[in-house]
């Protein structure tokens, strides 16, 4: 509808690419006019879907000159596979973007990230240097391999130069405490974008001081592939022994470097995770947060390695101290990026309070009204989607199935859903958010759309 706010998560596996299109807030011919805006373009799950998602974008955009369609903005959230892989400038050939938006922790530059680009730069190096040697043979190290900026080099070549560059902008490194109007992106009636995530000292937030010493320590841990005088296996007989070093140093230096290129790989994925761009729009007295993949601690601690949630709890209190009226449900339904009481024992946290002042419980006998929707698929991580926190999720949000009575009505067998009993059984008939994982088995659009309408006056 032209005059409500429309979210359509694309369908593109486990990924976002979610649209937004928000009415009145652009001015085309001195006339109010919808302005598109796009937050994020990437999957796990192939090339293929973001080639249709990217279809279907254009369908909801207006022509401009040159035959191309007009996007207002594009949002980085961070720099993770499944946000950006679909930044090919093939795929954005026949789009005319007005601005790019990425977190200040992906600006090359930026004087307080240097530690953190000096870990991400070990833990990649620590990975390639696994997987040269033959030792990272499971999928879910070479999905590590891979999750890290090893070969998302093209995509930030892309965004940095070939993207903009064709549409005549350069992309612009955000940080909390922005708004639009800060970054020269004026909007019209009343709409707002504010940045909340992350803070401009990356290194302060989100590493802390003891880094130095910690990066250290891990950079000696960790061998390099050249250091030990080992012969890698073949790649085709991973499980094979060097001739120059005894079966047991063999098993010793294969767990050392694992462990360690694993460490390395945590924590430079929790980092990156924890710089995304979180953005707080207002529009007509409405709240919307799209928290990219931000993750939560237990607290926030000054001078520590912090969660995302926390850091913007404690650093801009009056901005999440207050319901919003929707929510896209951080890393594709992570136990770790919605705050919430995890543990269930009732006691009071700090994840838990930020849960109930967003999202609060409706009284009794009321019905919620935020909405909410979660871009996910079950299949590569166990904590993807935490049906759990789904299921608390669909006790405070309005847009909500029953994916057990949704199943039943299309005739199709609850059962076949991956990974059911080991994840879903227990929760298959508690209202959840809509999941683009579900949806897809159930209509096949290849998206989902939340509508927003303006509050009423005095409401």
């Amino acid at each position: 509808m032209a005059d409500k706010f429309l979210i359509r998560a694309f369908d593109v596996g486990l990924g976002d690419c979610i649209y937004c299109g928000i009415p009145g807030a652009a001015t085309t011919d001195g006339k109010p006019d919808t302005f598109h805006m796009l937050i994020d373009c990437g999957s796990w799950s192939g090339m293929p879907y973001l080639q249709v998602a990217l279809k279907n974008l254009a369908r909801l955009l207006p022509d401009v000159e040159g035959g191309r369609k007009r996007l207002d903005l594009v949002v980085v959230t961070h720099e993770h596979k499944d946000h950006i892989a679909g930044f090919d400038p093939a795929l954005f050939a026949d789009f005319r973007i007005g601005a790019i938006w990425m977190n200040a922790a992906m600006n090359p530059d930026h004087a307080q990230a240097k530690k953190s680009m000096a870990l991400h730069g070990i833990a990649a190096s620590a990975m390639r240097g696994l997987a040269a040697s033959g030792f990272a043979e499971s999928p879910e190290i070479q999905d590590l391999v891979s999750l890290l900026n090893i070969d998302n080099d093209g995509a930030m070549t892309s965004l940095r130069q070939t993207i903009p560059a064709s549409s005549g902008i350069k992309a612009r490194y955000v940080h909390a405490g922005q708004t639009n109007d800060d970054l020269a992106l004026p909007l019209n009636g009343k709409t707002k974008i504010h940045v909340l995530g992350p803070e401009e000292d990356i290194d302060r937030f989100y590493l802390g001081k003891n880094v130095e010493k910690t990066l250290r320590g891990m950079a000696a841990a960790t061998p390099q592939p050249e250091q030990p005088a080992v012969q890698p296996p073949e790649a085709s007989s991973v499980q094979s022994i060097p001739t120059n070093i005894s079966a047991a140093e063999f098993r010793q230096l294969r767990s050392r470097m694992l462990s360690s290129a694993l460490a390395f790989a945590e924590l430079s994925s929790k980092v990156t995770n924890n710089t995304s761009v979180v953005l707080l729009i207002e529009w007509e007295s409405r709240r919307l947060l799209f928290v990219g993949d931000a993750e939560w601690d237990a607290g926030f601690r000054e001078g520590k390695s912090n969660g995302a949630w926390n850091v913007m709890w404690n650093r801009q209190p009056g901005m999440l101290q207050e319901g919003i009226d929707f929510l896209k449900v951080g890393h594709h339904g992570s136990e770790n990026a919605t705050p919430w009481n995890d543990q269930q024992d009732g006691k009071r946290s700090e994840p838990g309070d930020i849960l109930d002042a967003i999202l609060p419980l409706p009284d009794d006998g009321q019905q919620p009204s935020a909405m909410a929707v979660v871009s996910t698929e079950r299949g590569k991580y166990r904590t993807i989607p935490r049906a759990a926190l789904l299921t608390e999720l669909g006790r405070r949000v309005a847009s909500t199935r029953r994916y057990k009575d949704g199943f039943a009505a299309h005739g199709l067998d609850v059962t076949s859903v991956p990974k059911f009993d080991e994840f879903e059984r227990s929760w298959i008939d508690a209202p959840q958010p809509l999941r683009t994982d579900f949806e897809r088995l159930l209509d096949a659009k290849g998206y989902v759309d939340i509508e927003i309408s303006a509050k009423a006056a005095g409401a």
